[in-house]
């Protein structure tokens, strides 16, 4: 899992409450067990019309956006089914921070586990930070894990709390399976120890 320590993007601005994660990842794209080539498909029925044509009004589909790295959200993002392909497709399209006052508990959970940092922040800082978004590419915000702080373009800084264990998997890149081979070299020598007490298993 890619490591996340600092990030400085334009935010997209997706003043939404309860995006879910359908929304997210439509249903007919979720036929697949790999977590690469669904960015694509992200909100798409929001980015593209029955044709298959980009809506140009969609806030990725905008020029000033499309290589956002960060996305502004409304209240319960990720909320409905637990599909964890929502944050394969976000993470396959680029955005590795999500910052919202609330998310659904099961998204929250995926998030760390690919490497994407989901901040929540209060109503009032997500609404300075939802005007800084709306700039485009003539403002950036910088997400500082280390520091647990948003900087925005004017000076003007966001704090948030993370849960330690959670910030230091981020920051060293350990998902479920990378925080597991930090113990191989114990799990290997319970092995060895194990055959050698029962050689008939």
């Amino acid at each position: 899992m890619e490591k996340f320590t600092s990030l400085t993007s334009v935010a997209a601005p997706l003043p939404l409450i309860n995006v879910d994660t359908d929304m997210i990842i439509p249903k007919q794209f979720l036929k697949t067990i790999l977590r690469t080539g669904l960015g694509k498909s992200l909100f798409y029925e929001m980015r593209f019309d029955e044709k298959g044509a980009e809506n140009p009004d969609f806030v990725l589909n905008r020029p000033a956006y499309r290589n956002a790295k960060i996305l502004v959200a409304g209240e319960n993002f990720g909320c409905g089914s637990s599909r964890e392909h929502a944050p394969w497709a976000l993470l396959d399209f680029g955005i590795r921070c999500v910052i919202s006052t609330s998310f659904a508990d099961i998204f929250y959970n995926n998030c760390f586990k690919n490497g994407i940092l989901p901040v929540i922040v209060s109503p009032e800082d997500l609404e300075k930070l939802m005007d800084d978004a709306e700039r485009g590419s003539n403002a950036t915000l910088t997400v500082d894990l280390d520091a647990q702080e948003i900087r925005g373009p004017d000076g003007g800084v966001v704090r948030f709390d993370m849960d330690p264990f959670r910030k230091k998997c981020l920051m060293e890149g350990l998902d479920d399976i990378g925080l597991t081979m930090q113990k191989a070299g114990k799990i290997e020598a319970f092995e060895e120890q194990a055959a050698l007490a029962r050689p008939w298993a």
